[in-house]
């Protein structure tokens, strides 16, 4: 089996003696809105399926994979490139959302409350990847979330979230 290690400088993920370069981004909003909305359907309490949709937020932040912000911090994709598909990307996984649990995934203020906890580290940290601005008190939390990115430049890191995906499809 191959070790997975994170090197610092540069940033580079050591696959065995493979070294692939990865970005501070984030996972799909599609992966973390059904994650989250996912572990709300199965606890009967925000305060049980709260701080686990965030902490699923950053564990899947840790696994390699590709996002609609990969490239930002290397000229290749522009802000407002980004900005569009990550509105795309929102409108997806709400659509996502209402497939997975049906109409009445629509009132289940449970299941919206999940997925927006997911999704709360990306909020939070949208203004300084897409504004270039970031409040001082959100700098601790964004520091803090930045130590979880591991995306990879290709379409082969959406390979993770379409089996996330699929078992969250299945598990529901």
């Amino acid at each position: 089996m191959a070790e997975l290690e994170i090197l610092n400088s540069p940033k580079k993920l050591m696959v065995g003696h493979i070294s692939i370069p990865h970005y501070n981004t984030n996972m799909l909003s599609l992966s973390h809105g059904l994650t989250g909305a996912f572990i709300a359907a199965q606890l009967p309490s925000p305060i049980l399926y709260g701080p686990l949709a965030l902490a699923s937020h950053y564990l899947e932040d840790w696994i390699p994979h590709w996002d609609v912000g990969t490239g930002l911090s290397t000229g290749k994709r522009t802000r407002l490139a980004a900005i569009f598909m990550g509105i795309i990307d929102l409108g997806i996984a709400f659509l996502a959302i209402k497939f997975f649990w049906g109409s009445p995934a629509l009132a289940n203020f449970h299941i919206w409350l999940g997925a927006f906890v997911g999704l709360l580290p990306d909020f939070l940290e949208a203004p300084k990847n897409f504004l270039h601005w970031e409040p001082k008190v959100l700098n601790p939390t964004n520091k803090f979330h930045e130590k979880f990115h591991h995306s990879i430049p290709s379409f082969i890191g959406i390979v993770p979230q379409l089996i996330l995906w699929t078992v969250i499809f299945f598990l529901k």
